[in-house]
């Protein structure tokens, strides 16, 4: 585990450099959020390392965010960092992006990265409220890549069902658990 971290943080650094080198010039961000997004990058690279990190994967034809269930307490930070292909974190919110459904608590403030194309990009966000959240990847929804967030416990609108465009691990089984990697929770 040690070396792999190496061999990531070796890998964000580098993409660091080739971020700083190109700018604010990411392409394919949608409207003005993207920005932020390119800032939020840079200032993070180096610190992914932690527990409440949550990669997005491209793996032959699998789409996925890895945990695909992750159990935070509220006011914690999760950081969302592309480990191949181009991602978004998009939370389920009727009016970002595609999304058509609530599935985060009343009261939470939404989230979209927007997509992210570049090896090593991170985007954060800071959960205050607490409940459970679904968010989903603006390209890959489609494909089932969607993901659960509970924050201190379960509750909201996203209780009781899954999201319109895949599987997510049960609630409590991500509170139980602090984590759900997708590859034990998908096979």
């Amino acid at each position: 585990m040690e070396r792999r971290q190496i061999l990531k943080t070796a890998g964000i650094l580098a993409t660091g450099g080739v971020t700083g080198l190109a700018g604010c010039s990411s392409s394919g961000n949608g409207d003005g959020g993207g920005e932020p997004t390119t800032t939020e990058t840079q200032e993070t690279a180096g610190g992914s390392g932690d527990s409440n990190t949550v990669m997005m994967v491209t793996e032959g034809s699998e789409y996925y965010f890895d945990p695909i269930g992750l159990f935070i307490e509220s006011g914690e930070t999760v950081t969302f960092e592309i480990q191949s292909g181009s991602h978004s974190a998009t939370a389920y919110k009727e009016g970002t992006s595609s999304a058509s459904v609530n599935r985060i608590p009343e009261s939470a403030e939404t989230f979209n990265s927007e997509t992210l194309s570049e090896q090593g990009a991170t985007y954060e966000h800071t959960f205050e409220t607490t409940g459970t959240y679904d968010y989903f990847c603006i390209p890959h929804k489609t494909l089932g890549m969607v993901g659960r967030i509970v924050v201190g416990e379960p509750g909201g609108p996203a209780e009781g069902s899954m999201p319109p465009d895949g599987d997510v691990p049960e609630s409590q089984t991500i509170v139980d658990q602090g984590s759900v990697s997708y590859s034990s929770f998908s096979g």
